[in-house]
Order: C-alpha cells, then structure tokens, then sequence
C-alpha cells in the first residue's frame, strides 16, 4: 500500500506502447440537438469508467458532481444527498424503478441494488426536477440506467462482450464483473453479472485504541474501521425486443448480499436477497412517444451483529445475537406520454402507481428471558404505503431564445399498518400488554393508524439563450413528500436498545416514529447561469444558486417532547422522536471545465472544477440541521496522450461547525486529499490505476455519522462504543483493474 513510485511507474509505462494502439479521442464530439428542460448533469463515458475503478458502490459514481454528497454507510450502501436533503427526500429512479429501503437502518438503498459495473448512464437533477421525473420527494431526482438492449444489422448476428477484474488495496477488495450479448436485428439477450468481498477498511493514522474487537471477537487494530467489510453478488438478464419504432425490454435482476458491515450502525447486513421483474416499453408515434413499464421487487433482508460486534450476551454469555428480519413488496406502473401538439407546444401526460408492503420483526432469542422472548417483536406489522399519482407538463418553445415549461402533479398516498407486540407482555422486561389501551403498544394498537396524504407538486421553469455562448435557466418548483413508514410506524420507546434499531441516519441514537406526522412541502427557487464557448468544447462555466424552505420538515426532537417518558441514557447518546418543523436550506454550485492545450509531444491537458456550498437551518428550533456538507471544492488535472489518460485531483473540505444539537452530532477539522488516476486502452484491453488518498491524509468524513464499528454495541459500558469517535475516512488505497472486451 506505501509502494507509490513503483505504481506511478506502472501507471506511466503504457506510453512506451503507443504505436501499436488504437488513438481515444480527447473530447466527445456531440452533434446539436434540442436540450430538455432541464437537461440534468450527466456523467460522461469516460469519468463513469474511471470512478468505477475504486468504487464498488454505485452512489459513489455520483461523488463530486454538483450539488451531491454522501451519507458514508456500508461498503455498497452509501445515501446520496442533494443540496443537504437525504435519502427519501430524493426521488431516485433504476431503470425506471422507484426502489424503497427496506430496513429500518436503509442498509439497502436504491442505489445498492444495482453494480456500478452496470450503470451506463447516470444522471442528476439537482436544481428543479419537473414533476415527469417523480413525486413524492422533496430535493432532486437520480437517475441510473443500465445499457439499453444492442441490436446487431439487418441479416446479422451481433456477439460482444467484456469482462472485468480489480484489486483495491486498503481494504483488500477483490472482485469481477461480466457482460454478454447475443442478439439479431430483432431480439437481444444480454447477461451481467459482478462479485466483489472486502475486508475492513484502515484510515491513515490510528483514531481509537488497539484491541480486542468485542468479547469472542478479533483484535482490531487502532487504525481498522470495525465492521466496515462486505460481499455483493448481481446477477441481471435483459432481453430486448425491436421491431421498427417499438422497444419491449425485460429485465430480470437477482442480488445476493451475504455480509455488510456498518461501523456507524449498532447492527450489521448478515443477508440481502433480492428479486427483481422490470418490463418497459417505448414507442413512436406520429404524435410523439409512448413509454409504458411495470415492475416488482422483493427483497429479504436480515440484520444481527457481525465479526466485529459483540455477538454472545447474558450473564453466563448465553444469548445467540439478536435477530432481526424484514420482507419488503415493490409493484409499480407507469404510463406517460410525449405528444407534440405543433413545432411549439409539447405536452407530457402521465401516471403511475406503487403499492408497498413491509414487514419488520425480530425473533425471540433463546436464553434471553425476560430481554428477548418470548414472543416475536413487531417493530412494523402489515405496513402498507400505495402511491397514485398523474401529471401534466407543457413545455413551449416560443423562439430559439426562449422555452417555458409548466407542471402540475398529485399524489394521493395511503399508509397503513398493523397491530403490533413486543417480546413480552408481562414481567420484569414488560413491553407492555397489546390488548391494553393503557400500555405502549396497546396505546398504538388502539389508533387509528390509516393516513392518506394529498400531496400536490407544482413547478416552473424558463430558459433564455441570447446567443449560442450563454444559457439562463429560472425556476420555481413546490414539492412534497409523505413520511415513510419507520417514520409514522415505529412505536416502541420501552428501552434504548430497541429504540436505537430504527435508525437511518448513522448518528448513534435511537428513534421512535410519530403517527401524527405530516407530508414535507418544499418551495424551492433555482436560478443557474451556463457560459460556454460556441462548440462547448474550449471552456465552460455554471452558476446555480437555490434557496429551498420546508414547511411540515420532519426533524428531531427530544423524545420526551411528544411522549410521557423515555428512558434515560448514560452512554452520551440521545432518544429522539420526529416531529414536523421548518427549514430552510440555500446554497450555490459553481462548476466549469477548461480545455489548457496540448503542449508539443507531450499530450493536451484540460482543467475542471466543482465548489458546493450548503447551509441549513431548522427555523422553528434555531438549530442547525443534520448531515449537511461543508464547503467542498474539487478540481482536476486531466492529460490525454493518444489512448493514455491521466487525472490528479484534489479535493478540499472545510472544517464542519455547523452541527445539530439535538442529535449531539459530531463537529470534524478540514482536510485535503489528493487522488491519481491513470488508464491506457488498447483495441481490446484497458488497463486503469488509481492511488486515493495519495498522501495518507488523516480526516474524518464530515457525512460518516458515529462510530459504532466494535465492541458491545447494545451496551453502555467500557466495551460499548463511546460518544465522540467519528467515523474515519479511508487512507491511501491503490486500486487497479482490467478489462477485456471480446
């Protein structure tokens, strides 16, 4: 891992090669066509690939695009945020799906469900998102398709293929991906599959005491973040029916995650499984386009603790775990249509629906009387969240300077759940009689618990091109979002260790939902300013600032706020509750690119940059809100010699004071890290090196939550984890990795 020379030397070697190689272009050509509004920020071709060789986690393709961050979870299971807003307040779409967490600690978000090797495009609207591109969310929209289904020439058969392998050496990743496709003119069967395992990974310099993990457990060394290894397996067939203007896609997707470990979590993934059915069609018409899909998933997913946990509890250490399960049903639809009313007008018309179902227990434990058993605890029983909604979108183009684009969307989203229980009813460790309105779960049990939410979206935008150098954009936009159901359904405040299995945040404490909670409204104003050269490929420079307030925002506050008692912690961590409040939330992105030239033999070198800044306050309380990315500015190097590339980047964070009290969320220093990045393509071959962390740089994430990787994590003394350890961000890694195309 300290071997830099000797890999730098190996990064630059290829160039000795070039004679026999085939030239990669420096910069994609593209020819000028008409830009939706908004047209989102893209990842191109060749950035998709290079962040792919030291990522196995498809939320970090996004990382340092503008406008996101990262909420640092398990190795393949971070939560994409934009402009400070999180996780389901993001409407985020594979290949069309709308794929829900279900685990009461998101171990399994969207964006997991998918191998990066498998992302072809991968999209964000982070400043107004019209209301075609989803509901029910409140920042912007992701979008991350896999490759669309190839066709080969009339009369032909197209056979292609490639396969990838790659080794990331701080954690000791190692892993492969592989992709294949069959297909005539008319029908397309493509395969991919990928595999990867990690070790836990070690931060720079030592950040907590060298030793024993937990009782039973390893050794741990000072610098190794507990409980941050794991292992993937994705498997997926699409085929791809084609005939004239007509596309039939189905996709079939199998996802099997034997281990993950979350060192800001008290449990870890001992098992993900998940099946997938995802049928789309599209269509042209003489009056525009036709786009139609279904789809189901279902997902199993199991929690308990892992290597680095204390797994045997009791007096004489008797007690197997804690286990916990959840089964999570997905069915959606969608149907929407483009119809172009004349040269001007464009109307979108659309709708869709989504019925979810979850639920959410924990098994009884032998040995564990009166802690764990003897029945089964229902942290959500029966839940139920349906989602109908229809749209309508006119867009106009009024002359080459000037579009417009008008949205209206309603959502109606019911939610309900069932009667719910704890381990026991009666004793020493009660959680309370269920059939008894005068207890915890019997309060619960004894409401009505069925909610349906109006929720209404609204946007508008104009965009304004004086000339072919400079685009304007201006746009309002009302979003909302209903809660979800850990938010509005989990009920139980009996003691801190079950009120610290519902949390989705990574910040060490423990939560209890609020069935009074109300939808989140958002009223955003966006405005972003695009200066470029006439071919947008010299130079170019964006400006986006926004300002959002949320009204109803559901944030923290202390538990016993709403509820008669709580139970009191010694362990420097809170019991919190949610309620609804407002905020605000503003900032601005800055991003440009310029091309520097070529200098002799040498190579053409280009520049680019992205600052971000966020800031966010809970006006009701004066608090700060949580999670919120600091000052970040990113900018890269680029140098282009035939078919070898090289990048070094720098990344700079400022130090993050603004933290949520309520939460006892953790302040972090600033820090600057450097990354090199190289790759040489042959015809068939491509061979990527990548050094992250270059300098060993010591920091923690400002997004990474508590560290809670080791130890007795549902206890409270020496060996539980202690307040004020952050979570540590990954030191120098040298990550390699070849493909083979056939």
């Amino acid at each position: 891992m300290r071997r830099i020379p000797l890999c730098i030397a190996l990064a630059f070697a290829p160039a000795a090669l070039a004679d026999n190689t085939v030239s990669a272009p420096f910069v994609d050509v593209t020819a000028e066509r008409p830009q939706p509004l908004p047209a989102g920020i893209g990842l191109a071709d060749e950035e998709l690939t290079r962040q792919r060789t030291g990522a196995s986690d498809t939320a970090s393709l996004l990382d340092g695009q503008p406008g996101i961050s990262l909420y640092r979870a398990g190795g393949v299971s971070s939560l994409p945020a934009i402009h400070g807003l999180a996780d389901d307040r993001i409407r985020i779409k594979v290949d069309g799906m709308d794929l829900i967490s279900a685990c009461a600690n998101h171990m399994n978000p969207p964006l997991s469900y998918i191998d990066p090797a498998n992302v072809s495009d991968a999209k964000v609207y982070a400043d107004i998102t019209p209301v075609s591109l989803g509901g029910d969310s409140i920042a912007g929209t992701i979008r991350i398709d896999s490759a669309a289904p190839e066709f080969a020439e009339v009369g032909k058969t197209l056979l292609k293929g490639q396969s990838s392998a790659f080794y990331r050496s701080n954690n000791n990743t190692r892993g492969a991906n592989l992709s294949a496709t069959a297909a005539s003119d008319t029908l397309s069967i493509r395969y991919t599959g990928s595999t990867v395992e990690a070790n836990d990974y070690e931060s720079a310099h030592d950040f907590k005491p060298t030793g024993i993990a937990a009782s039973g457990r390893g050794w741990l060394d000072g610098d190794e973040v507990g409980s941050s290894a794991y292992k993937a397996q994705n498997h997926a067939l699409d085929f791809g029916l084609r005939h004239e203007n007509h596309l039939l896609d189905l996709k079939l997707g199998v996802q099997h995650i034997p281990d993950q470990g979350f060192p800001n979590q008290r449990m870890d993934m001992t098992d993900n499984d998940s099946r997938q059915i995802n049928l789309r069609y599209t269509g042209q018409y003489g009056w525009g386009n036709l786009e139609a899909s279904a789809y189901h998933e279902r997902t199993r997913h199991r929690m308990n603790f892992g290597d680095d946990k204390r797994f045997w509890y009791g007096a004489a250490n008797n007690v197997a775990g804690m286990p916990m399960d959840t089964k999570g049903r997905n069915t959606g639809m969608m149907l929407k249509g483009d119809v172009i009313l004349s040269e001007r007008d464009t109307l979108r018309v659309g709708t869709e629906f989504q019925r979810y179902r979850l639920d959410d227990w924990w098994d009884p434990v032998a040995n564990s009387a009166p802690m764990m058993a003897p029945d089964t605890f229902w942290n959500i029983r029966d839940g139920e969240r349906d989602r109908y909604a229809a749209f309508t979108e006119w867009e106009a183009l009024w002359n080459r300077q000037w579009t417009t684009q008008l949205g209206i969307r309603h959502e109606t989203v019911n939610m309900d759940a069932g009667k719910v229980q704890g381990y026991s009813s009666s004793g020493m460790m009660s959680y309370g009689d269920p059939n008894d309105p005068a207890s915890i779960p019997g309060t619960f049990n004894a409401r009505d618990r069925s909610r349906t939410d109006h929720n209404l979206d609204l946007t508008a935008l104009v965009r304004l091109t004086p000339d072919t150098g400079k685009t304007f954009e201006a746009g309002y936009a009302m979003k909302t979002r209903s809660p979800n159901l850990h938010e509005r359904y989990t009920w139980s405040r009996n003691n801190s260790m079950v009120m610290n299995m519902n949390n989705w945040v990574g910040d060490g404490n423990g939560y209890v939902g609020n069935l009074d909670l109300d939808p989140e409204i958002a009223h955003t104003v966006s405005l972003t300013g695009h200066w470029h050269d006439t071919a947008q490929q010299a130079w170019s420079l964006r400006v986006a600032p926004y300002y959002t307030h949320v009204t109803d925002y559901i944030d923290a506050i202390p538990c016993t706020s709403i509820y008669a008692t709580c139970p009191t912690r010694t362990d420097g961590f809170a019991n919190l509750s949610l309620d609804n409040q407002d905020a605000r939330l503003y900032g601005m992105d800055v991003s440009g690119k310029m091309a520097l030239g070529s200098m002799g033999g040498i190579g053409r070198f280009a520049a680019s940059g992205v600052l971000s800044y966020t800031r966010g306050k809970n006006t009701t309380t004066d608090d700060d809100l949580h999670n919120i990315m600091p000052l970040n500015l990113k900018v890269a190097l680029e140098h282009r010699l035939g078919s070898w590339s090289n990048t070094l980047e720098a990344k700079l964070v400022k130090s993050k004071m603004h933290v949520q009290s309520v939460r006892k969320e953790l302040e972090t220093a600033g820090y600057g890290l450097l990354d090199f990045y190289s790759s040489y393509a042959w015809k068939r071959v491509r061979l990527d090196i990548g050094i992250t962390n270059l300098l060993d740089k010591d920091y923690d994430d400002p997004l990474g939550g508590a560290y809670l990787g080791q130890g007795d994590t549902m206890g409270s003394g020496a060996t539980a984890p202690q307040y004020g350890t952050a979570v540590p961000g990954m030191g120098r890694s040298i990550n390699t990795s070849v493909t083979v195309m056939f």
